[in-house]
């Protein structure tokens, strides 16, 4: 349950009971502790299988099946084969440097050359694999294996069907790996980017590998650089000439996902201008290029093209779409005729839509998940009529449904859900919202025995009387009113970035630290997406500042309320989040005290065009902007403790973040520590990621706990 926790007081009110209920359970093992063994406290839920119909699924348990029906909530054990599963009778992958299908069993080779092919992708029909190599777009022929190339000028700078990297990713995402081409419903078509980089700076990367060094180039805008110039074409899988969509590729422009009409009679492009502000949907006609505008959006600040592929929705009676879209300051859905006239708002107020699950036409409901309208750290599922009436909350309780599964129909559906205090259940509901069956339980039987630190929500009201903030908190062990404890908050930040959520989490690091008397906390601000668009908003020309201001107010409540040290406040985190933690050392250097940062971006004219003008504009026109919220600006002000890490080829976030904030704070004088870790990308793997996590244990012990590190401690 949520505290909401409006004005100062004296004492943490729990910590006299925790005391007393403490004394009488089971302490945790060193085999808990360190291995992470709680199958006494936890165990696995339930394996769902599939659903056999809009009343069965089948799901497995300790090796096991059972079939369950959602009428009567009845299950019967089944055998490996009953139901029967109806097996994938096609599929393209890659082998070596080659591609090959699997045809009802069998393995069958569809290329034999020295080239490499990547992102292997079966036409709709399953007569067709679509697939890109040496830049090119190519296409096989499952029935004769002959191989057609749709294009012929791909190069290292021309690009067709595969991305470069800022569209890969801001704007198509890591999961596309680098893929940027998509079938027509009817495998008539393929529509692709031609992508030319020729005009997007060269950044090196450098790393001290082999006798002469290892040297690597990437074509990176980095903040008002000149991005890649795409060209959107359609063409046959038989090959011909491209169609290419009515676009000029010298205007600075973004095209986001695009979307092939249910009847491949249209291809629907997204597109951007270079501030962001502005969406357009064309449809273009596949066999002229030519466009026409079907909807177009403006905010004041931006709008993210970014959608996962969820902003259109087609509906199956060829009437309609639902788009998503956070122009109010919340995402919500919206129903549009296919000629693009609004009908009517779906959803509206102040909460926000995450996902469209499922649109029952017949019965023309709506069903959708979203932050929970009654506490945003929470998820739940609802229905409303595809008129915008009758919503109803279909999940329950005070918890966060995170994983919604569907039946077929929407006649039922499973949910996974926790609180901060709950483990994980899984129970079967009905699409009226009641409950059928519980279908497991990841509390074990000796949960209760068991003496495990207290993890709770809390809220603190901003400084501005706004917002209240959410923190979730693991509290020290058998905590004394009495004494001052050190803080170890770990974080990401960034906008509409979230990661503070009432959910059930149990690890053998919380434990332990718990035991050793650290306060472990997860923090968001008014930007991370708790309080909509109309929130993220802050954010506009202005990051770093916002997200500080919040947390400073979070870390004053836990040394005025909740027994912390403020000698001893240490927050943690990579990426965006070692960006906050750098930040928090110097800029915020009157609060935090400690940090420890990976990956971190120092400086914003550091980082890719996308992301970055997206919130920041250009320096030319938000140079104050850039001067604020970079760490450069205040290494002055640090006095306090930080670990800088950095993988040397990282080319995310090029280590040159790093170098530059290290060059700073030596010409200050400043004391800090530093690793840098060779072959480390945005991440790096095996013994070194271990040799990073160790890092952190010693200089949590060090700094914050001021004792040596039980060896166990160490991977």
């Amino acid at each position: 349950m949520i505290a909401k926790l409006k004005r100062t007081t004296t004492c943490l009110i729990f910590a006299a009971a925790c005391l007393t209920a403490v004394a009488q359970k089971k302490q945790l093992t060193d085999e808990q502790y360190f291995k992470n063994n709680f199958k006494d406290i936890v165990q696995p839920l339930p394996v769902f299988i599939k659903w056999v119909n809009d009343n069965q699924f089948v799901y497995a348990n300790n090796s096991k099946k059972y079939l369950v029906d959602c009428k009567t909530g009845k299950e019967r054990e089944v055998s490996e084969t009953e139901p029967k599963v109806e097996e994938e009778t096609i599929a393209a992958y890659k082998k070596g440097n080659d591609l090959f299908i699997s045809l009802n069993g069998a393995e069958v080779q569809l290329t034999n050359d020295t080239a490499v092919e990547t992102n292997p992708t079966m036409s709709p029909d399953g007569n067709y694999v679509a697939y890109t190599k040496n830049n090119n777009l190519y296409t096989v022929n499952i029935r004769n294996k002959k191989e057609t190339a749709l294009t012929t000028d791909g190069s290292d700078v021309i690009l067709n069907g595969y991305a470069s990297w800022v569209y890969t990713e801001e704007i198509l995402g890591r999961a596309s790996h680098y893929r940027s081409f998509w079938w027509s419903p009817d495998s008539k078509r393929i529509a692709y980017f031609r992508t030319d980089d020729s005009g997007v700076p060269v950044f090196t990367l450098t790393d001290g590998t082999g006798q002469h060094g290892y040297v690597e180039t990437v074509r990176y805008p980095k903040v008002g650089d000149k991005n890649p110039e795409v060209k959107v074409g359609i063409v046959s899988p038989d090959g011909g000439n491209t169609t290419w969509a009515d676009f000029n590729p010298k205007d600075d422009q973004y095209f986001g996902l695009p979307y092939w009409a249910p009847d491949g009679s249209a291809l629907w492009v997204q597109w951007m201008n270079r501030l962001q502000n502005n969406l357009k949907i064309w449809t273009i006609d596949p066999a002229t290029g030519s466009k026409k505008e079907l909807y177009n959006e403006t905010q004041k600040t931006w709008i993210s093209l970014d959608d996962e592929g969820n902003r259109i929705q087609f509906l199956a009676d060829g009437k309609g779409f639902l788009l998503m879209s956070d122009a109010t300051g919340w995402k919500h859905l919206y129903y549009y005729s296919m000629d693009g006239k609004l009908i009517n708002a779906v959803t509206s107020g102040t909460f926000t839509v995450t996902d469209l699950n499922y649109v029952d036409e017949k019965n023309k409901f709506v069903y959708f998940t979203a932050r929970s309208r009654e506490n945003t750290a929470r998820y739940d599922f609802y229905k409303v009529g595809l008129d915008g009436k009758k919503l109803q909350r279909l999940t329950f309780g005070e918890f966060s449904h995170t994983n919604i599964n569907l039946s077929p129909n929407a006649g039922y559906f499973l949910t996974t859900y926790s609180n901060a205090s709950t483990p994980n259940k899984t129970t079967l509901v009905s699409n009226k919202g009641k409950i059928i069956k519980e279908i497991g339980d990841a509390k074990a039987g000796s949960f209760d025995e068991y003496a495990l630190a207290k993890t709770e929500l809390l809220r603190v009201k901003s400084d501005d009387g706004l917002y209240d903030l959410p923190m979730k908190v693991t509290w020290p062990v058998d905590m004394d009113k009495n004494k001052k404890y050190p803080v170890l908050i770990s974080i990401y930040g960034g906008p509409d970035a979230g990661t503070c959520f009432d959910s059930w989490t149990l690890t053998g690091n919380q434990q332990w630290y718990a035991r050793e008397g650290l306060i472990q906390v997860v923090m968001d601000h008014r930007a991370s997406g708790h309080f909509g668009k109309e929130g993220v908003n802050y954010m506009y020309h202005n990051l770093g500042y916002w997200e500080m201001k919040d947390y400073s107010t979070m870390v004053k409540w836990l040394v005025t309320n909740g027994n912390a040290d403020p000698s001893k406040i240490c927050i943690s985190g990579f990426s965006y989040g070692g960006y906050m933690t750098c930040y928090a050392l110097t800029y915020g250097a009157d609060v935090f005290t400690h940090g420890m940062a990976g990956g971190s971006v120092t400086d914003w004219t550091y980082y890719d065009s996308h992301y970055t003008e997206r919130y920041m504009g250009t320096p030319a026109d938000n140079a104050e902007g850039y001067k604020k919220s970079s760490v450069l600006t205040y290494t002055d002000n640090y006095k306090g403790k930080l670990q800088l890490v950095h993988g040397i080829i990282d080319d995310n976030v090029h280590m040159q973040n790093s170098i530059n904030l290290i060059s700073k704070l030596q010409d200050a004088k400043k004391e800090f520590e530093f690793m840098p870790y060779s072959g480390g990308r945005h991440g790096w793997p095996g013994n070194k990621w271990l040799h990073y996590l160790n890092m952190k244990t010693r200089f949590i012990y060090k700094y914050l706990l001021e004792k040596e590190v039980p060896k166990p401690m160490l991977k």
